[in-house]
């Protein structure tokens, strides 16, 4: 007798329940305290313990779905593009400085997508640049400069 499941989402949910169970464990190295007094166990065991119930609820919304899942193709364009710019970011940050190595990496991030234009990507690119640079260079005051060395200004 088959089980009619999805093997997509008893697999997801066998991982979360597994990575839950054990940030438990290790959890209870710690002292855990009370919900008034924390120790440094609690937080790990509440979101271990929140991260298994997430677990069993996806694998048991798997066992209604028949796996008939159509496979997408591999999206070897984002994949090599999204690890691209990761590694871009950290050689280029300190020789190129910040706005110009958020705009390429947010404008090549965006151009992972076949969904976004070019026009688009630009538009993100600017205004995380915008952003990130309100929230860490002038919010929490992250010492890289604007504009670096490699660039001569």
């Amino acid at each position: 007798m088959a089980i009619n499941a999805s093997t997509k989402e008893l697999v997801s949910g066998g991982l979360f329940a597994a990575f839950g169970a054990y940030f438990v464990a290790e959890s209870l190295n710690y002292e855990v305290g009370t919900a008034f007094r924390m120790g440094p166990g609690f937080m790990p065991l509440l979101l271990g313990g929140l991260l298994v119930l997430l677990g069993v609820a996806v694998a048991a919304s798997g066992l209604k779905k028949p796996d008939i899942e159509l496979r997408d193709p591999v999206a070897w364009r984002g994949m090599i593009l999204i690890l691209g710019v990761i590694v871009f970011f950290a050689v280029a940050i300190r020789g190129l400085g910040f706005v110009p190595v958020v705009v390429i990496s947010a404008f090549t991030t965006a151009m992972a997508s076949r969904m976004n234009s070019p026009l688009f990507a630009a538009l993100l690119a600017v205004g995380l640049t915008v952003m990130c640079g309100l929230i860490f260079k002038i919010g929490l005051g992250f010492q890289v400069p604007w504009f670096g060395p490699w660039l001569g200004l």
